[in-house]
């Protein structure tokens, strides 16, 4: 009795689905169009924009700049750096993040830094050598769910 129930249903399954692939075909190009559509989203993350708000262009005018600002974005996390230089050569990295932050670290190579998120998303780092650095941050978004927020490697 199952069997001949399945063969029933397969059948109808079938000619729902030519029924389907008539009326309203799978288009030509979807495949090529998701495909893209996932590379986009990886280079989204990868590369989420970058926006210097201070730095080495006032240099010149400046003198030696001793404070950088930047500013990452993916379109929903927010996340404000500033660094500055310490008396004894290294960086204190300050920051704040807009979502709430579960993890925050700061990699540098093969050397990782973690910070606990405070009050207000904010986030400290002291101690860091001068060179290229990314942050790698855990947040929660509005619908609960945890995202993994890179911003581009930038110089400290």
């Amino acid at each position: 009795m199952e069997t001949e129930d399945f063969a029933a249903d397969a059948a109808l399954f079938a000619r729902l689905r030519a029924v389907w692939e008539d009326v309203d075909p799978v288009p030509v190009d979807l495949v090529d169009r998701m495909v893209a559509a996932v590379a986009v989203e990886d280079l989204s993350r990868e590369y989420a924009l970058l926006t210097l708000v201070e730095g080495s262009h006032l240099s010149a005018v400046r003198g030696e700049a001793d404070t950088a600002t930047l500013q990452f974005s993916d379109g929903t996390t927010n996340v404000l750096v500033h660094v500055t230089l310490a008396e004894d050569g290294s960086r204190r990295v300050d920051g704040w993040v807009d979502a709430p932050a579960l993890a925050i670290r700061l990699a540098q190579g093969d050397r990782e830094w973690s910070a606990e998120p405070a009050e207000h998303g904010r986030f400290a780092f002291e101690g860091v050598k001068a060179g290229i650095t990314r942050l790698r941050i855990v947040v929660r978004d509005a619908d609960g769910e945890l995202n993994d927020f890179q911003t581009p490697q930038f110089e400290v």
